[in-house]
């Protein structure tokens, strides 16, 4: 992971799990970490729990928003955790 900050969470993927740009929609116990980048934006990456590989998360790298990296940070998991496909700025 890139940048001079970063949160890592781990989280189980609700129904639909989480859509990336390199594989598509991931499933099951995932491990995601969201990196600040300079100029103000974060990269979401998400890899299965105890996997090598990392995927970007759609909709990744996004401005940090005025709450923070630890907000954002938070939105995400909670969006993995209901699944859906989900991804940055998805429901």
């Amino acid at each position: 992971m890139t940048g001079d900050e970063s949160l890592t969470g781990e989280v189980h993927a609700g129904p639909g799990g989480a859509m990336t740009d390199e594989v598509g929609v991931i499933t099951g116990d995932l491990t995601v970490t969201t990196s600040r980048e300079t100029g103000g934006r974060a990269r979401i990456a998400v890899q299965y729990t105890g996997a090598d590989e990392w995927y970007t998360l759609t909709g990744s790298p996004v401005p940090v928003p005025p709450d923070g990296l630890a907000a954002l940070h938070a939105e995400v998991l909670s969006g993995v955790e209901r699944g859906g496909g989900a991804g940055v700025g998805r429901p």
